[in-house]
């Protein structure tokens, strides 16, 4: 899986008896995304995907909204002690570089444990959407639903390795898996997902769903309603502000999405 995992030895401890062997981990490593060689943000992030994490990065920021916004994604040079480069630095081209705001270029390392947490407020992000999420027609039923965890769990192949990577996945309102990306960090997966829907020309997202590995945050709704999409389910809870920001914005927010049941948070006639 190349840069995706390594490799570590470790000690075992099963019932009294001991051994080593080597055991497979979740890569973690800097990416700085930069907009027309400026620097925009840091994070740390599992190797691969990149250009769909710096596409998706800047659609939540509401930097782009399309592939036409978005001409040009290259690394950089980032090279280590050997001179090789480590594909650590990705620069985006915009079409619009004044939709980048002076205040955007935070200089600031974002965590695989969250993103830009506590960044926004919900009236902020109500006024950056470009979406009306509430005029979406998405209807599913509740046996749909259930197979979400199932069918996104197939595609979690380094989660299958390492035990230590968050998944999302985007279905179609038949149902029907079309990306699942993986990383160490929940909002990186999330953002991977759109940023390949964005290079796809599938933006915005309406009739579709995003279900997550993990909770759903207040940042999750926010990347999620910034693509247009009107459903988020999470195998585990929301927070009372991902609520908040949901049933303002006209989402369906579901938690404990497992063993086919579910909370639905906001937006329950959207299920059957």
């Amino acid at each position: 899986m190349g840069r995706v995992t390594e490799r570590r030895r470790v000690v075992r401890l099963r019932d009294g008896r001991r051994d080593t062997r080597p055991d497979a981990l979740a890569a973690e490593e800097p990416l700085e995304i930069r907009v027309g060689g400026r620097s925009l943000a840091m994070t740390m992030r599992t190797p691969g995907d990149d250009f769909d994490l710096v596409a998706g990065y800047l659609v939540a920021e509401g930097v782009v909204a399309s592939g036409e916004d978005l001409p040009t994604l290259r690394y950089c040079a980032g090279t280590n002690a050997e001179g090789e480069n480590t594909y650590n630095v990705v620069d985006a081209r915009v079409a619009d570089p004044t939709a980048v705001p002076v205040s955007a270029y935070r200089q600031l390392l974002t965590t695989s444990a969250c993103g830009l947490c506590g960044a926004e407020t919900v009236d902020a992000v109500q006024k950056r959407l470009r979406y009306d999420l509430a005029a979406d027609d998405l209807k599913i039923t509740a046996d749909m639903l259930y197979s979400f965890p199932d069918a996104l769990r197939t595609g979690q192949r380094a989660f299958a390795t390492t035990g230590g990577v968050h998944a999302a996945g985007l279905f179609t309102a038949e149902g029907r898996l079309l990306c699942v990306r993986e990383d160490v960090g929940r909002h990186n997966a999330v953002d991977k997902v759109i940023g390949w829907a964005l290079r796809e020309g599938l933006l915005p997202l309406h009739r579709h769903a995003l279900m997550v590995s993990g909770r759903a945050s207040f940042e999750l709704v926010q990347k999620a309603a910034m693509a247009g999409i009107p459903l988020l389910a999470a195998v585990s809870a929301p927070s009372a502000l991902a609520v908040d920001l949901a049933t303002e914005t006209g989402m369906t927010l579901v938690g404990f999405l497992r063993d086919r049941s579910a909370n639905v948070y906001a937006g329950a006639d959207r299920i059957a």
